[in-house]
């Protein structure tokens, strides 16, 4: 995983998404969730040049896509690993992110490295559980589609990698076993 780099004030500590992993023992989850089937009425949408009607069916499945990757988090924290037995959320704290632990994704602010999902399908057998594939680009396909990582550390939080360094980028490049423009290439987005 990446680290900010940036200069903070106050003492704030320069945040990777591996500080909420405890060594003493912790667990991090992966996750991919997509919507399937609405390829067919999408087509008969185009054919009949509606374009809102089909926009509208895109926006939905991607809605779904996010509500089922939400409601799996929460079985998450309440049942499987159980940190939250008795939550209770409403939506207004749902969507204050109210709750404990994250679900990150590769490409986002957290984890702008879109070269992680395929690691990640590859240790959920996302092809064969849940359909989803990667372009080479590692577009997820069918589009409404999210995936991505579970954290239940009580201290996890949201935050932007942003701009990271040549030193950073070169130890990446080691750790991920690929040449340094492999590594610029992936984080081309982010870099100083």
């Amino acid at each position: 995983m990446l680290r900010q780099q940036v200069k903070k004030s106050r003492d704030r500590p320069n945040m990777c998404l591996a500080d909420f992993i405890d060594e003493s023992g912790d667990w991090i989850g992966g996750f991919a969730v997509g919507i399937h089937g609405i390829d067919s009425h999408s087509a008969r949408f185009q054919a009949d040049k509606d374009d809102y009607s089909d926009i509208l069916l895109k926006a939905l499945a991607d809605r779904f896509a996010e509500a089922f990757a939400e409601a799996l988090h929460q079985h998450v924290r309440t049942t499987l690993w159980a940190y939250a037995p008795g939550e209770q959320l409403t939506c207004e704290a749902l969507i204050k992110e109210e709750y404990r632990g994250i679900r990150p994704a590769p490409g986002y602010p957290a984890c702008p490295d879109h070269s992680l999902k395929p690691i990640l399908f590859d240790l959920l057998d996302a092809p064969t559980n849940t359909g989803l594939t990667l372009t080479e680009s590692f577009a997820m396909w069918p589009t409404a589609a999210v995936s991505g990582f579970y954290f239940g550390h009580p201290e996890a939080q949201y935050f932007g990698v942003a701009r990271v360094g040549p030193d950073q980028v070169e130890e990446y490049a080691a750790r991920r076993g690929v040449d340094l423009a492999t590594a610029e290439r992936w984080l081309r987005p982010n870099l100083d």
